[in-house]
């Protein structure tokens, strides 16, 4: 194993193996939690990206935030909001919780 893998990579990883985790919770007919279904979709909406990022390829930023504000329509959820929030400021959320 590289010694000092991409931190891209890992987190790309970790959002292909959620959309897999998660597939049962995709679609209109499941009938799982809500916030479960969103974060089955987001991860349904990126795992495309995370895998051009894992293959050392790049991708087109705007339709993956396109990609992420279908997901906020289908649940009202506020991702797109979020997101420009969290890489407006030079603190991350976590830190600062």
């Amino acid at each position: 194993m590289n010694p000092s893998p991409d931190h891209h990579k890992i987190l790309a990883f970790a959002v292909f193996e959620l959309r897999m985790l998660l597939a049962g919770q995709l679609g209109p007919t499941a009938d799982g939690d809500p916030s479960v279904r969103a974060a089955a979709h987001l991860a349904y909406a990126l795992h495309n990206q995370a895998l051009a990022v894992l293959a050392g390829k790049s991708f087109d930023t705007a339709l993956a935030i396109e990609a992420i504000a279908k997901v906020d329509k289908m649940f009202g959820e506020n991702f797109v909001q979020q997101f420009s929030a969290a890489t407006a400021t030079a603190t991350s959320p976590v830190a600062e919780q």
